[in-house]
């Protein structure tokens, strides 16, 4: 008969100091950072002015800031941080997007309404929350186009509006357009133009082409023997893919797709870690930290890769023995770029679409948007801090299983119950993967 060898999810997770990789440490770590920013940005309707160019306070550069504020916000539900995002939707009235700007269903301006439905399903009677996005997505499923992504950063701005919607309605159709948006991108967007008929996805490394430009023949700048993959763009796909997954059922039946290709990232981003935990601007070239001058560190990437893993080990879909020593690591290198005093995160890069993109990138650099490295640094926060209260809540659990019948780390059993972290019986648990077994939260290995 088969036998089973239990392993106490503790006794794997090696890697950073206990007393940081806590979910006190990381909440206070993330009320200095959210409180930084909300500081410095007190009037949640000022437009900002960087390079020459106004722009206001609900494109997507403050879109996922408030992505990043309304998930650490599941995790600890201050009034203060609602009471700005909400403050935000009331100044822009719920409105995603001008006649001109939704002209061609840009996913820019589509990415705040990630935002609204998430601060609607709270209070599902302030339909005004949902009305303007959910009618400019159906414009653009009207038009039956499939080719709008055409940038990786794309997937994250508009797909989980998608997702969002799907979940909100119960109509299969939002979930059905995305999967269509969502391959074509992945498998035609690449090649010598838009829509070249070659994937963005090399599914041999796991990693994402920014857009068609970065197709090889194009070449990391630094090391020319290398392929360039964007690390913050590939962190906007992985990001979307949690998101996703978040948000559509089990029985979705595209959900296995976007699993597999969770799984494949996974494992690229794993391999592409430095040691401080961190990760470069250009994710196969160690060398290249992006414009001369920077540091080596980049944490809007990082943010997103760390946040992506948690939550990817606490819902059961990644091997916890693979995964929390580089979310450990990843987590040492978040809370290391916040600033002790003041809340700021250094190593954030500015706006661009690759490597050398965005300005030097150092510990005390202010890149030129920080909203949405703040949302990225958030984002990721929250979902470690998730991951950490699950394993505090498990600690009795865990020292009974320390203490089983095969000695310390070990106990068999043939004939238990598993369940996932939803609480659904498993058939079939998989090798690797967290279970809720005789009340106590497992990791399941098979001989």
């Amino acid at each position: 008969m088969t036998r089973f060898i239990l392993v106490a999810l503790m006794l794997i997770a090696t890697g950073a100091s206990a007393d940081t990789f806590r979910s006190d440490s990381v909440m206070a770590n993330a009320e200095k950072v959210a409180g930084y920013f909300i500081s410095r940005n007190p009037d949640v309707g000022a437009d900002s002015y960087v390079g020459g160019k106004k722009r206001n306070s609900k494109i997507w550069t403050r879109g996922v800031f408030y992505e990043g504020l309304l998930n650490i916000y599941r995790e600890q539900p201050k009034t203060e941080w609602l009471k700005y995002a909400t403050d935000w939707g009331d100044f822009h009235k719920w409105i995603s997007s001008t006649d001109n700007e939704a002209r061609n269903a840009n996913a820019d301006y589509q990415c705040c309404g990630q935002s609204y439905l998430q601060m609607y399903m709270m209070e599902p009677e302030q339909y005004h929350r949902m009305d303007h996005i959910k009618m400019r997505i159906d414009q653009m499923m009207a038009t039956g186009k499939k080719d709008y992504w055409y940038w990786i950063d794309a997937i994250q701005m508009s797909m989980p509006v998608f997702a969002l919607l799907g979940d909100i309605t119960g109509d299969d159709r939002y979930w059905e357009y995305m999967y269509e948006l969502y391959q074509y991108t992945r498998n035609r967007h690449g090649g010598s133009k838009k829509g070249g008929g070659k994937p963005l996805f090399n599914i041999t490394t796991g990693l994402w082409y920014r857009d068609y430009q970065f197709d090889p023949p194009y070449r990391d700048l630094t090391e020319t023997d290398k392929d360039c993959y964007w690390s913050r763009g590939n962190g906007w796909v992985y990001m979307a893919l949690a998101r996703v997954m978040q948000f559509t059922p089990d029985t979705e039946r595209h959900r296995n797709d976007y699993v597999s290709d969770f799984l494949l990232m996974s494992k690229g981003l794993a391999e592409c870690q430095r040691a401080d935990g961190s990760w470069n601007v250009s994710l196969a070239a160690p060398s290249n930290y992006g414009q001369v001058g920077s540091e080596g560190p980049e944490m809007t990437g990082t943010s997103l890769f760390v946040g992506g893993m948690a939550y990817g080990v606490r819902m059961g879909i990644l091997d916890s023995a693979t995964y929390m020593p580089v979310i450990r690591r990843g987590w040492e290198a978040m809370r290391h770029a916040v600033h002790d005093d003041t809340g700021q995160v250094g190593y954030l890069q500015g706006t661009g679409s690759k490597p050398e993109d965005g300005g030097i990138i150092t510990y005390g650099s202010i890149p030129d948007f920080e909203d949405f490295g703040y949302g990225c640094w958030l984002w990721g926060a929250a979902e470690v801090h998730a991951l950490t209260v699950m394993l505090e809540s498990y600690t009795d659990g865990i020292e009974e299983v320390r203490n089983g019948n095969d000695g310390i780390g070990n106990i068999h059993d043939d004939n238990g119950i598993y369940r996932d972290l939803g609480g659904r019986r498993v058939a079939n648990p998989i090798d690797g993967h967290i279970y809720i077994h005789g009340g106590q939260l497992v990791v399941y290995r098979k001989r």
